[in-house]
Formats: C-alpha cells, structure tokens, sequence
C-alpha cells in the first residue's frame, strides 16, 4: 500500500480537483522521505496543469493528520545505525515541499483534522486554505526532545500576536481549533463530519473565475453550517495577558522563572510549566535566539536558516537523546548535556547557528 495515496475528483465544469492523502495510519501520518519524494513531483506537475484547478491535503483515519517527520530514521542516522548524510537529505527535501506549498499558484485545502505536529504543522502552514476541526490538536513540542519548532515553525511563530509564538515554542503547548483561529494558524473551523460534503461541495462549483473565491464559497459555507459544533474556548487567548507578562524580561532565565512562579489552577497553565522545567535547557536557548536571528527574514531566508540549525542538531548529542529517552527507551529521563539555564554556555549554542556548508541546499529555492 503506498504512504500517499492521489485522488481526482472532476467537476461539473470539465476541471478536476487532485487530493493527496497520507496513507500512514499506524505512525500516525508520520512525514517520511519516501511520501516527501512521492508528495513533490505531484505537485511540480499540478502547478502548470490547466485541468487541475485545486488541491486537497488530508490523511488517512481520523486520528491525525500528521503527528511529525521521520525521527526513527532520524534516530538511527544520529547513533551510527543509518545513513550519516540523511538528517541533511530529509530536511532539505522535507522544507523544498514546505516552501513549494507556501508559494504554490493554485488553492491548497488543507484539513486538519486530529493531531498536528511538527512536520505536519509544516504542510499545513503553508496551505491556502487551512481547516481546522472539532478534533484538532496542534503543537510544535521539540523543546521536550532536544530540538527547536523548525518546518517553518520560525516563520509562523515569529507572524503570531504578540510573544504567543515565543510562549509556545519555548513550551510545546497544545492548541484546540479555536487557538489556531486566534494565532492565525488555521482559515477555517469545519465539523469533521462534512468533509465529504466538502469535496462534493467543490465539485459541483463553478471554476472559470477566481478558484481562490471558489473554495472560500464553499468553505464559508461550510463553516456556518459548522457553527453548533465550534467550541470557541481558547486557552492561548484566554492567557493572553499572562503570556505577554511572563516573556516579558530581559532573559531567558527570568521568562522561565516569571511562568514558574505562576500560581494557576488553569490545566493550560500548568502543562506549560511542566513542559518548560522538564524541557532541554539548550533546546529552550536554541528556540529563543532562533527565533530572534529570523524575526526579520524572508520564507526562503527562514528555511535556509532552519536547515542550517537542524543539520547541526543532528551532530550534536541533545537531539538524539531527547528521542532516546522520549520515542525510543521511553523512560522519560533524558540526560541534558546541561542541567539548567544557567549552566548553559552561550558559546557552545553559537556553534549550532554556523552553517556546516559554504553554499546552502536551499540556495536555489
């Protein structure tokens, strides 16, 4: 069975609406290589196809989207067990896809549905038309395994009001549906339940004009019909005020003790300043200066700088044992190359920010 299926939907009017479905169920919708390299070539070829008018990512099962990348492979290249150069060869095609879906010339749907992480927070972010459900469940949780909100997460997080974006990279918090609205990380709320209804809906439209105002037809629509199901409870917006006043200080060290020291009964809250204290401090220092290095880059300059900052920590120790301990022994104890924040020498977190090439991959984006 291939890891992405492609589906074409015609339309009334003689066009035809193409769908990529990752087909992963069991690893959650993982992104591998292999689904990159199938995902890719689809969609250099839709790009100058006059036939095809739209495009509609989704997944296979209701569970999730897409949980993340390819760590296991990831993993096993970092130990010694796989392939030395794949970390650069998947993270290179993995951002080519990002930015070729961010600055693609037809309508992308995404429908997030079920959880979104990592790597799948990096399809959907970049999608015209993004739909969130009443099952949605963002996060860019990499603070907990050793690494930094990349697949663009330096872009959006850096576009998000306020310092939520700093607040939620430095946490890996979750978001509902109603958070990503607010945060601008989602268009749309649809129920989960018309996503049928939604392709029929597109097909039977008219696609001589603007397919942009054609797909907002439909999922306006769509939305207002969903309108019982939307729960509009959002803990990021709820704690705006907090957010903003915690990451309000000087340094790293007083953001983190400013959230700590927070008396809350908010569950939100909470996860927050257990994920913070149980975090990689080099990971949080990574999460804090990159997004600070790209807070005035181009898309294209973000990648180039994200695939520098990932390439590194794929040589470093952090990221490896942040998996080790989280995704592969699973004994929840990683070994921090540094205990604290304070212990954290700044020195070693410039290493990670030297690209290890003279010409970037990316260059040519």
């Amino acid at each position: 069975m291939s890891a992405v299926l492609f589906n074409e939907h015609p339309t009334q009017d003689g066009k035809k609406i193409v769908e990529i479905c990752l087909n992963a169920e069991r690893s959650l919708n993982a992104l591998t290589l292999e689904m990159i390299d199938l995902i890719q070539p689809q969609l250099d070829a839709w790009k100058n196809d006059d036939s095809v008018t739209a495009v509609i990512l989704d997944s296979a099962g209701t569970k999730a989207f897409c949980a993340g990348g390819d760590v296991v492979n990831l993993y096993k290249s970092m130990v010694g067990e796989g392939d030395k150069g794949f970390p650069e060869e998947f993270f290179t095609r993995e951002y080519t896809l990002d930015y070729t879906i961010h600055t693609y010339n037809k309508p992308i749907i995404c429908w997030g549905n079920g959880i979104v992480m990592g790597g799948g927070m990096g399809l959907m972010n970049g999608c015209s038309h993004r739909v969130v459900t009443e099952s949605t469940h963002m996060a860019m949780p990499e603070v907990t395994i050793g690494l930094y909100p990349d697949v663009g997460g330096s872009w959006f997080l850096n576009h998000m009001p306020g310092r939520t974006g700093l607040f939620l990279g430095l946490t890996g918090n979750r978001m509902n549906a109603a958070d990503a609205l607010f945060l601008g990380l989602a268009d749309r709320f649809v129920a989960g339940e018309l996503r049928s209804s939604m392709i029929e809906r597109l097909q039977a439209e008219s696609w001589d004009g603007d397919a942009t105002a054609a797909v907002n037809r439909v999922l306006r629509e769509l939305e207002d019909e969903s309108q019982p199901q939307f729960d509009s409870n959002s803990p990021v917006q709820a704690n705006f005020d907090l957010i903003q006043r915690v990451t309000d200080q000087d340094s790293l060290e007083e953001i983190v003790e400013s959230l700590l020291a927070e008396e809350t009964e908010d569950k939100w809250v909470s996860k927050a300043q257990k994920a913070i204290s149980h975090g990689s401090p080099l990971a949080i220092n990574l999460i804090q200066r990159q997004l600070e290095v790209t807070s005035q880059m181009s898309l294209k300059e973000v990648f180039c700088a994200e695939l520098a900052l990932s390439v590194q920590c794929c040589t470093h120790r952090e990221f490896p044992e942040g998996v080790r301990a989280l995704l592969v022994d699973k004994d929840g104890s990683p070994q921090w190359t540094f205990k604290t924040l304070a212990d954290v020498d700044q020195d070693k977190v410039s290493e990670f920010f030297v690209a290890p090439w003279e010409t970037n991959p990316l260059a040519g984006l």
